[in-house]
Order: C-alpha cells, then sequence, then structure tokens
C-alpha cells in the first residue's frame, strides 16, 4: 500500500534526524519546526535529551508572524540564547522542510549571529 504524503513526509524527517544524530559527533541539534503562521527554534543536546535554547516567533509583546522577516528574527534569537549558554557548534535539522524560504533565512540569520553550521 503507498504511503500519504504525511507519511511520507514524517518518514523523511524521522530518517534525516537518525542521520543528523549519526554525524553529530557530539554536537546539539538545531531543529526547525515551521507551522503556517509561526516558526520556531530550539537547539537540543540528544545525549542528554534537553533542550538547551529556544526562540519562536509568539514571543514578545508584538508576535512577528510568519514571514520571513520572522524567521530571521527566530535565527538571530536562538543563536543568541545558545551562544550564552556556552554552544556555537550545531548540526541544522530542518526536520523534511525544504531549505528555501522560512527555513533559508532561519539559518542565514542563525550563521550571522555566530552559529557555526
Amino acid at each position: 500500500m503507498a504511503l500519504s504524503p504525511r507519511e511520507t513526509a514524517l518518514r523523511r524527517a524521522q530518517r534525516n534526524r537518525t542521520r543528523l544524530r549519526q554525524l553529530a559527533n557530539g554536537r546539539p541539534r538545531l531543529s526547525v519546526f515551521r507551522s503556517s503562521k509561526n516558526i520556531y527554534a530550539q537547539i537540543i543536546d540528544d545525549a542528554n535529551g534537553v533542550t538547551l535554547a529556544a526562540a519562536s516567533s509568539l514571543e514578545g509583546d508584538k508576535k512577528v508572524g510568519a514571514d520571513k522577516d520572522a524567521a530571521a528574527v527566530v535565527g538571530k534569537l536562538v543563536a543568541e540564547r545558545a551562544i550564552e549558554k556556552g554552544v556555537k557548534d550545531v548540526v541544522f535539522d530542518r526536520g523534511g522542510y525544504i531549505y528555501h524560504g522560512r527555513v533559508k533565512a532561519l539559518a542565514d540569520a542563525a550563521r550571522e549571529a555566530g552559529l557555526n553550521f
């Protein structure tokens, strides 16, 4: 029986996460989740199973939304929080999303703010 597009995407994302954990060499993972209205990012230490830093477009007094500018703000914010915790090197986990648009804007902003991946 053929898989639905959603099931295919979930399998691809799980396969990517498993591969990233193998290649990480102890580095934490910058995980991105994108919904239609917001974007979220968190830095996860898979060895200990804890979230080291997180940011989303829901934070702050005015919610910034889900466009590329909001993704850039979230990328910068999560990078600043990670650097405060002493994390500079991470592995980028795009979660099955195509590296384009909001996901790319978040990654570029995190790199400019000082994360290495």
